[in-house]
Parts: structure tokens; sequence; C-alpha cells
């Protein structure tokens, strides 16, 4: 839907994710927005072959272009292609002619082209067919058309976007820069198909749009790679291009680096995307983010401005509670004390200046749009959180682990083999290690139950009369609940902290599942119905023998899983699960049901309203 002007010798136009710099030649290039470097060549169609439709080739069709201007400027050409130009010119005599390297042009008139090829077969049937009687346009001419069938209408422009959705990648990147790129189209082009069956009747649009951060970073240099020896040096060169992200990450010295990189280039593709679509503000459009992998713990640390100069702040003071708990002498105790208030006068100087220069600078927001939903998929944030010591709390609010004033909604997506997936929920109310993720319906469910509407369910029901007391069970099931690679068909937590014998033992371990996980998992397509009613609807049982008794419940679910294949391997599952959620349609309508939520309830409220 883009109106090219003409007259100046280089010029740009934005739609919606492309960038068109055009020449005065019929001919553009056009940028991808988010991959500068990549130029893809989109030539302009004018002349087209009669039935098929297609182009001709760029050179000619200029020639012809040209010669047509050149001799029938200001003529009046049919307002619309009907059945009679399809019919061949019999008896009439070509009024001009070009003559092309291998073919030439006939006129007829303004509007009767015809092309001719002039290899030695094509002249030799050509003059067999006329001496049989036939006209030369119908023996070997092909008719060309100045102009598409179809003239371009306001009605062919996509709908407005109303909801944008950063992709950002995890590790891995710099082995293949364009693998985000890559995954977020297949994300797209499978969101489209979910579209079109199930939110056809809405009016707005939702915008995949991925975050490529990875590749403008410096961090070392060439340094690692200098120090890696030669032999297997094909998956040595793999894990530096991989999993060394991680350790930068953890590194104090290219952290920031990481983290400003991937904020910035948020920011940028936001005020690039609102600059090129500038109702999308006005109208209230929203923005969510899906992360993978690594991308789910930047980008967590991102919106909440986490550092790991605050956790050494937290240690200094906990280690200092801890030395006036003990045992000292008056002299080491009275330095204690002149050290303590020299600390906290120090912080009062430090708060002072800081309040002075919050006053005469404004700091701008680390990201210039509010997050509606943050989507991790794979994601082992639950780790990173527990290693910097959340542990559970006594409400059951997302606001003990991403404060909702900053993001209105998080979910964390994962398949149930994938060994880099943690589980969140046990980080806010530990009783949650113990119950079941709540299951992502399939793509093809007929009448799937809302998730709002599914209830909680064990994960180990018999465990709920001989569950220890907490005080017992504390080494044993510590607070944060650990996502096995394999836990079964309905399941998805062992608990963090069994050490590697019991991880891997929960992850490949387990080859019986309970009733509760077959019936839900394995029941197969045709159960569709069924399942839709059943899945997840099991009460929480009511228990006096201790942490399992539900007295508590999240305010909203934040673990979804999906489910497994009939025939899927949990071994192969655990090396390919991680890179699966691409092109899942399960996922596609996952993301668009929370996504489209709003403007779904306001539609069926208005035809409610209409009846």
């Amino acid at each position: 839907g883009c109106i090219l002007s003409s007259g100046l010798q280089l010029h740009s136009i934005s739609c919606s994710q492309f960038v068109i710099s055009c020449f005065k030649k019929p001919s553009f290039f056009v940028f991808l927005f988010f991959l500068e470097s990549e130029k893809i060549p989109v030539m302009r169609g004018q002349w087209f072959i009669d039935g098929t439709w297609q182009p001709l080739e760029e050179e000619e069709s200029n020639l012809i272009e040209q010669e047509h201007l050149n001799r029938f400027k200001g003529q009046q050409l049919q307002e619309s292609f009907d059945m009679e130009i399809s019919k061949p010119v019999d008896g009439k005599e070509a009024i001009h002619s070009l003559k092309l390297s291998r073919n030439h042009v006939d006129w007829h008139s303004v509007d009767e082209v015809y092309l001719y090829s002039d290899a030695t077969t094509s002249k030799i049937a050509r003059t067999v067919t006329q001496k049989l009687g036939f006209s030369k346009a119908s023996s070997s001419g092909t008719r060309l058309h100045r102009g598409y069938v179809e003239e371009a209408t306001l009605e062919d422009k996509p709908p407005q976007t109303s909801h944008i959705v950063f992709v950002v990648h995890g590790i891995g990147q710099k082995m293949d820069q364009g693998r985000i790129i890559k995954n977020t189209a297949m994300m797209r082009d499978t969101a489209r198909k979910v579209e079109e069956k199930y939110f056809s009747n809405l009016a707005t649009h939702v915008e995949f749009l991925p975050v490529e951060w990875r590749s403008k970073l410096t961090l070392d240099g060439d340094t690692v790679d200098s120090i890696t020896p030669d032999k297997v040096r094909g998956l040595r060169d793999m894990l530096n291009s991989s999993a060394m992200d991680i350790m930068y990450y953890t590194s104090p010295l290219y952290r920031d680096e990481l983290v400003k990189g991937l904020q910035q280039e948020l920011n940028r593709l936001y005020s690039l995307f609102c600059s090129r679509n500038p109702e999308f503000e006005e109208k209230g459009g929203k923005v969510s983010i899906v992360s993978h992998s690594l991308g789910c713990v930047i980008t967590y640390d991102i919106m909440t401005g986490w550092n790991p100069v605050r956790l050494y702040e937290q240690l200094l003071q906990k280690e200092e509670e801890e030395l006036e708990e003990s045992w000292m002498s008056y002299e080491e105790r009275r330095l204690l004390e002149e050290l303590y208030l020299t600390k906290q006068r120090l912080r009062e100087i430090e708060e002072r200046l800081h309040e002075l220069k919050a006053s005469t600078i404004s700091k701008p927001p680390v990201l210039k749009f509010k997050v509606e939903n943050f989507f991790c998929m794979g994601s082992p944030l639950a780790v990173f959180l527990a290693l910097r010591g959340i542990r559970p709390g006594t409400s059951g609010s997302q606001d003990h682990i991403l404060p909702r004033a900053i993001c209105n909604r998080l979910l964390n997506i994962f398949h149930p083999t994938d060994p880099v997936a943690y589980r969140l929920e046990p980080l806010i109310l530990k009783h949650y290690s113990n119950i079941s993720p709540v299951q992502i319906h399939w793509y093809n469910t007929a009448n799937p139950l809302p998730y709002e509407h599914m209830k909680p369910s064990f994960l180990n029901p018999s465990k709920e009369a001989t569950s220890a007391p907490e005080s017992e069970s504390a080494s044993a099931a510590p607070s944060l609940s650990f996502h096995s690679g394999s836990f079964s068909t309905a399941s998805g937590a062992a608990s963090i902290g069994k050490g590697l014998g019991g991880m891997l033992f929960s992850r490949f371990g387990r080859s019986s599942a309970t009733p509760q996980t077959m019936e839900t998992g394995k029941d197969g397509p045709e159960g569709d119905e069924k399942k839709a009613t059943t899945v997840g609807t099991p009460p929480l049982p009511h228990s006096s023998s201790g942490f399992l008794e539900p007295t508590v419940e999240l305010e909203h679910r934040i673990d979804f899983e999906l489910r497994e294949g009939l025939v899927e391997s949990r071994y192969w599952s655990a090396v390919t699960s991680h890179t699966a959620y691409w092109s899942s349609l399960d996922i596609a309508l996952f993301l668009l049901t929370f996504m489209y939520k709003q403007d779904q309830e306001e539609t069926d409220k208005s035809n409610l309203d209409t009846l």
C-alpha cells in the first residue's frame, strides 16, 4: 500500500516493516528495517503475459515501455480486461514494431500488443502456420498487457496493527546471525494461519518483529578464539558461539554490554515502528515481548533494572547483621560501630547527590514502552532468580518476581522435555512445586476450556496424604521447582536442588506415568473435545497434612506446558525441544489468545448489545 512519487534522484518512504528507497528507473530496493544490511531487489511490473500474468524481464519491459510511450502517449487504453481482449488479432496488420535481442514486438493497436520469438524454429513454425491460413498472432504470438489484471484498491492494505510483539533470541545467534529473522518469520506465518481460523472477525492485527541484539556487540573481540585449542575445533567454535554467551552474561565486565545492546535495540525498533505508524500510540497500541532461552533473563533484568551491585549491597548488609550477633571484644565492637556510622553517612551523602542530579536531569525510562505480556519460551529465568536469593512468599501475586506496574502479565511456556526450561510458579508459592503446569491446548481442540477457568491439579495426588512436615521436607523438597526434562505428559516439575543424580533421574528415569498424566496427554486428537472439558479441571484436594493444602492460590497461572506427541521419544525431544517453539501452531494460538483477549471480549460484548 505505498504510493511512489517521482522527480527526485533518490527518496525513501515507509511501509509498515519496510523502508523503500526509490530511484527514477522503474525499479527500487526494499530494506527490511530490522536487518538493514540485507537488500532485497523489487521490480515494478509493467508488461505482463496474457493468461499467466507473469511479468516480463526488467530489461525487455523497459524497452517496450519506452517504445510504447513514444508511439502511443496520450491515447486511451481499455478501462478493464474482458474476454474479448484474449482473442487473437486476425487479419490486422501491425502498425508498429520493435526489434529486441531475441524477440520482436508488434503493435496492432494501443492495447493489442504481441511478443514473438525470433528463434529459427519459431520462424519456421510461424511460416508454416501462416501458409495454412492462420494469423501470425494466433500461430506464435504471445499477448502482452500493460498493467496487471487487477488494480490495487485501498481495501488491499493489511488491517491496522494494534499489537506488536518483539521476538528476542537467546544464545547461539553468533553462529547464524539471520536465524532470529527466520524464526520470527516462521512464528509470523504460523500466527497468520491461526488468525485466519480463529480471529478473522477482528479488525486488528498483531505484528511480530525480530530483535537481533548479538551481532553488534564487541565483547572480548577475538580473545577467546585466540586461546581456543585447534583439536575438535568445530565443536569448540560451536560452544564459543553459543554457550559462551552465558559466561559473558555472568561476567561483571561484559554483562552491561549485553543488557545495553538489547535495551537499545528494543527502543530503536519501537521508535522506528512508531515513526512509520504514527497512529499506533494514538490508538493505544500495545507491546508484548516473546523471549527465548537466555533472552528471557536479559529482558527480565532490563524491565526490572536488576544488577549485581544491588545483590552485593544486600550481602554486605547481611554480613553486618551476622557480625552484630556474634561475640567480639569491646575494641572490635567500637571499631565496627564507627565503620557502620561511616557507611551510613556515606550512603546518605550518595542519596542526596543522587536526588540533586535527579532533580536537574530527568532520567528517561529504560524502555520507551510498557510491556503488556512477557512470554518466556524455554526459559532458565527461574534458576537465575533462585541463585539471586528469590524465595517463595505468602502472596499469590506476580508482583513477587515481576511487578505488574512494569509488565501486566508474565507467562512461562516450555516443552516437557526441554532441559533448559524451569518453572516460575514455585518461586511465588512453594506448594505449586507439586501442582501441575497448565496444559496448552492443541491447535485443533474443539471448544477448549478458557485458561482462566482451568483449576489447579496435583502432579502426584498420592503424596497428599503422606507429605512430610515442612521442617522435614525442607532439604528434600527445596522451594524452587526444577523443571525436569521429561516429567510425564501432564506433569512438569521436580523440585530444584535434588542434585545431578536426582535431576537425571527425574528427567529420564520416570517411564511410568500416573493415571492422571496418561489421561491428559495420550488420548490423541480424537479426544480433543473431551479433553477440553477435563484437562486441569480436578479441584485441589483439601488436606490438613502440611503445605500441600492450597490456602493461597496464584492470581494468575504463569507456567504453561506444551503437550507431548503420541510417538515422541523423550531422549530425542530433550535434544530438539529447546528450538521447537517457533513453528508450533499450539504456541501461536496460545500467544494470540492472550494478545487478542481484550479485543475478543469487546467484539463479543458488541455482538450481544446488537442482539
